[in-house]
């Protein structure tokens, strides 16, 4: 008789071992060079000014170009992911948006930049739902959201990343040092995950005809099971895609409120860290801070980011949407406070700090929750739709702060501008604590119940031996 394993056990009994931390370490390069491309544009903006006498205001549309991509990317990708593999289409993503990048090094005016971001943006919308949904299906239960929020501890990390290279390197080799490293590190970590990066078995099992793949990460991933070659895997499979239309499935049994409400908390989220993201340097140095502070005080903010990712990936797991809700109330304030103060270095970096940790750590809560609410038969779709109406809200950032900066507003205005956004997020985030607690019992997250995939896990559970 051959063997049977559930995967979900297999998965969860599982002890954190090298395939873990090597898939840990792979998602974290894949966030790292996600996080520098989306940012570079940002710390290369007071020179582009300079050199090719571009209005403030016109780095809004230049700023959202990546995200309208992103917008059509996210889903796009993550259909790919969901058909294809979760592996294929962060490999793809990432090679796109490498190729999109590096070509900018070769731009001459800001239409060519806008095209080539926009370009970039399909690439890095298919790369954060895929790895959210590979990390959730590879990593156990219990440290499923610390897994997740540990690698999007990179996207972070890489956001600083420009505001160092502007610092040290772009005064000597110019703006175009900032896309040629841009483009040549995503590419070659697209080649290396070719090579390391696994499948989650939980795809492969569900989408069939893989087995000898399935065989070998499973193996991989349980060092401590003997797995034959013609071992059986069972999952508690939930209605397929022709048997339900997209809405069905997002929207379904507890999701029905739940999915809306975290689009919000993605969109506020979103719109106030590109509003800030985009901008900072530009507003720091137009505050009278030197280029050099500038860009230093920007990075602060994205460094703060790391912080609440760290902060995240120890606490969501324990209280769920709760911490997510509290950064979302802490960020507001914060976000205010930088137009509040008088603009030195000293007053500005640690109020940026702060600001980063609570806007950036609760986009990271929102992301990990997204890969820990939906099943696996929609995880992919579910992430990629909820970043992708969440990059309305980040488009509208980029330009709304490129109006209030050509509008020469003070800097107190331009800073509540940033913050009204936390403000919805914080009721949409409230709501959503209480409807998590209600559908599944506790503050932990995990799938939510569906209907249909309820009644087919009752069911195999009855016929059980």
């Amino acid at each position: 008789m051959s063997q049977t394993f559930q995967i979900d056990q297999l998965v969860d009994e599982q002890k954190i071992r090298g395939f873990n931390l090597s898939l840990l370490f792979w998602s974290f390069l894949a966030m790292l060079a996600d996080g520098y491309d989306i940012n570079a544009l940002a710390f290369a903006q007071p020179e582009l000014e300079r050199l090719w006498h571009v209005p403030k205001a016109a780095f809004g549309p230049a700023s959202s170009a990546a995200l309208v991509g992103i917008l059509l990317g996210a889903p796009l990708l993550g259909y790919l992911g969901d058909r294809l593999g979760r592996k294929t289409a962060i490999i793809l993503g990432s090679a796109v948006y490498g190729v999109s990048s590096l070509a900018i090094v070769w731009s001459q005016d800001l239409n060519q930049v806008m095209a080539l971001r926009f370009v970039a943006g399909i690439g890095l919308g298919g790369l954060m739902p895929n790895t959210i949904a590979l990390n959730s299906e590879l990593a156990p239960k219990r440290l499923r959201a610390t897994l997740i929020t540990l690698m999007f501890v990179g996207i972070t990390l890489g956001s600083s990343v420009p505001g160092v290279i502007a610092y040290t390197l772009m005064p000597h080799y110019g703006w175009r040092v900032l896309f040629l490293i841009g483009g040549l590190v995503p590419l070659a970590i697209a080649l290396c995950l070719t090579r390391g990066l696994p499948e989650s078995v939980k795809f492969l099992a569900l989408r069939g005809g893989r087995q000898r793949e399935l065989v070998a990460t499973a193996r991989k991933m349980r060092r401590d099971l003997l797995i034959a070659d013609d071992a059986h895997f069972v999952t508690v499979h939930a209605p397929a895609d022709g048997d339900a239309t997209v809405q069905w499935q997002l929207f379904a049994g507890g999701l029905t409120w739940i999915t809306p409400l975290l689009w919000v908390c993605f969109a506020t989220a979103l719109m106030a860290n590109y509003f800030l993201g985009s901008f900072l340097p530009l507003i720091f140095r137009d505050s009278g801070l030197p280029a050099g502070q500038a860009a230093l005080a920007a990075t602060l903010y994205h460094v703060g980011g790391t912080v609440g990712g760290l902060l995240m990936s120890v606490l969501l797991d324990r209280f769920g949407f709760v911490v997510i809700a509290l950064l979302f109330v802490v960020a507001a304030p914060a976000v205010a406070a930088l137009g509040a103060v008088q603009p030195t270095f000293a007053a500005l970096a640690p109020l940026a700090t702060l600001a980063g940790l609570a806007v950036l750590g609760a986009q990271f809560g929102n992301n990990a929750a997204a890969g820990l609410l939906y099943p696996t038969h929609v995880r992919s779709k579910g992430v990629g739709w909820a970043l992708g109406v969440g990059r309305f809200g980040a488009i509208l950032g980029p330009l709304v702060g490129g109006t209030l900066l050509g509008m020469n507003l003070p800097l107190w205005q331009l800073f509540l501008g940033a913050a009204a956004p936390m403000l919805v997020g914080a009721v949409a985030a409230v709501i959503l604590v209480r409807l998590c607690y209600t559908r599944l019992g506790g503050l932990r997250l995990g799938d939510v119940p569906v209907r249909g995939a309820l009644r087919l896990a009752r069911g195999a559970r009855a016929s059980a031996p």
